[in-house]
């Protein structure tokens, strides 16, 4: 049975993760507080307390999980924090996840969150995709409400390919605007 974590289960994660159970997924959401985490589970969603600016509250959630979804592309806050989940926190998140099962990185590399700071995340993430083949995929269509549904399908497209027995995934641009 296919896992997937997804990192700042915001609006958009809950909707992705009710599209991933629908589709048979087990799906677990993250927040950093626990009335986030109620409206996780209210969701129909596992909900868990982690805090992508301390990676060890993520991979304690990661023991059963294919495909971690990095959902941050708008994450809100203090920006020297918000920069920071973007690079060193990913980072070591990244380096920690080779020893686990996860077999997917999905990374919102668009959103509302400064253009260079999403900029310097992906490429960590591309790079931890090179050194240790780790496959992943960006998602870089327009994240705006009324886009959601396309970044969702996106997603489903992805990790779809895990699903339905495609084997590791693909190392992937995800442009949900872009034709197929």
């Amino acid at each position: 049975m296919a896992r997937a974590l997804i990192v700042g289960c915001g609006c958009r994660g809950r909707a992705l993760g009710q599209r991933l159970i629908a589709e048979g997924w087990v799906v677990r959401g993250t927040a950093r507080e626990s009335s986030g985490v109620d409206r996780v589970s209210d969701a129909g969603i596992e909900g868990a307390l982690a805090d992508p600016n301390q990676p060890g509250t993520i991979l304690n959630q990661v023991g059963d999980v294919t495909v971690v979804v990095y959902l941050l592309g708008s994450a809100t806050g203090d920006p020297g924090g918000v920069s920071t989940i973007h690079g060193p926190r990913l980072q070591s998140l990244l380096e920690k996840l080779v020893d686990t099962p996860v077999r997917g990185f999905v990374y919102e590399a668009r959103g509302s969150v400064d253009p260079a700071v999403l900029a310097a995340g992906r490429e960590i993430v591309a790079a931890a995709a090179e050194r240790w083949r780790i496959p992943v995929a960006f998602l870089e269509g327009v994240t705006s409400d009324g886009a959601a549904e396309e970044v969702l399908r996106a997603v489903l497209g992805l990790v779809g390919q895990e699903l339905n027995g495609g084997g590791a995934l693909d190392a992937a641009r995800l442009d949900p605007g872009a034709p197929s």
